[in-house]
């Protein structure tokens, strides 16, 4: 289990549904015959499917987490998405009291469910087509399984297995700085914007979005 103090718990689905979304790649934690094992994997997020939805991904066929999982027991996805450090300089208290120390804010959905594995050609050319669509629907130009020849694509079909993961928990953290005041949440916004990097900025309007609807 995460550690999870009750200011950062994100209990909003579709919060959690669309970090998901936007950072898909998960890290997939089993139990194994050598013990844990750790896989990263882009998912498809159903969210159709049960109350908190299902995850849908293949791996490589010598990939053994499809064999060698406990399959009576949850399989762990972990999604993370932007993060920053917050330098104590930022913060109001700062100047009058001295009374501060850095942190790092993240935001992260943790996944739990059994895995159910689709050595299926069928199943897994659906997955791989819903992947594609998901990734390619920024570009210009939208690559196609089509595009590549038939044989060429059931080949590597053949390559890989399937599986799906029916969510039976979700667990968000996001990590935003809640447990400060509001003028020194406001100079770590001050702050990350200023500094002008992308995922500083990105942290800055998550810090934002959550003071605001609290």
């Amino acid at each position: 289990m995460v550690y999870l103090p009750q200011h950062f718990a994100e209990t909003d689905s579709e919060a959690m549904h669309q970090l998901i979304r936007v950072f898909p790649l998960g890290t997939l934690i089993t139990v194994g015959a050598e013990g844990l094992a750790a896989n990263h994997i882009p998912f498809v997020l159903d969210t159709r499917s049960g109350e908190h939805g299902r995850l849908l991904g293949h791996v490589a066929r010598n990939n053994p987490v499809w064999r060698d999982h406990d399959p009576d027991q949850d399989a762990l996805v972990v999604f993370q998405s932007i993060d920053a450090y917050i330098t104590p300089n930022w913060y109001a208290t700062k100047r009058e009291t001295h009374e501060v120390v850095p942190t790092w804010n993240y935001a992260v959905v943790h996944a739990y469910g059994r895995i159910i594995v689709h050595d299926d050609v069928k199943w897994v050319r659906g997955q791989a087509g819903m992947l594609t669509k998901q990734q390619e629907a920024s570009q210009p130009s939208p690559w196609k399984m089509a595009d590549a020849p038939t044989d060429y694509t059931t080949a590597n079909l053949e390559q890989i297995v399937g599986f799906e993961i029916p969510v039976a928990r979700l667990i968000g953290k996001f990590k935003a700085s809640q447990n400060r005041r509001d003028a020194d949440r406001s100079g770590a916004i001050t702050g990350l914007r200023e500094t002008g990097q992308p995922g500083n900025v990105a942290m800055a309007d998550l810090m934002d979005a959550i003071q605001h609807r609290e």
